[in-house]
């Protein structure tokens, strides 16, 4: 699987993260790195906990990893969740977090398959 084609089975525009990073080479290297990223581990463990503060910043965490890596679903997603959290409140947030977790385990799922290729 090429780069791109793992950014387009996730739903992302390729020569947009392309553009801003240069390299092929650079944006496999840090999509690869993603998967070490814990703010998706956090954010589940602050919801279970119902820690707001800690949920939020998880989340806004995981939205601006995103949008560097132009993750643009997973971006998507938890840009809502992120808003819903602003207020430090965890209440309501449970479809939300349904959503980011999808994508989210889609997307690891992919980078999976093209840190493996």
């Amino acid at each position: 699987m090429t780069v791109r084609e793992c950014y387009e089975k996730i739903g992302s525009d390729f020569d947009k993260v392309l553009e801003r990073m240069g390299s092929e080479a650079l944006v496999k290297r840090f999509a690869i790195k993603f998967l070490e990223d814990k703010s998706f581990e956090e954010l589940t463990e602050s919801l279970k906990e119902k820690d707001g503060e800690c949920a939020f910043r998880a989340a806004h965490t995981l939205k601006g990893v995103c949008a560097n890596l132009g993750l643009d679903r997973l971006y998507e997603a938890d840009s809502e969740l992120t808003e819903k959290l602003r207020g430090r409140q965890t209440e309501g947030s449970e479809e939300l977090y349904q959503k980011v977790a999808e994508v989210y385990e889609t997307t690891v799922t992919v980078l999976k398959e093209l840190e493996n290729f």
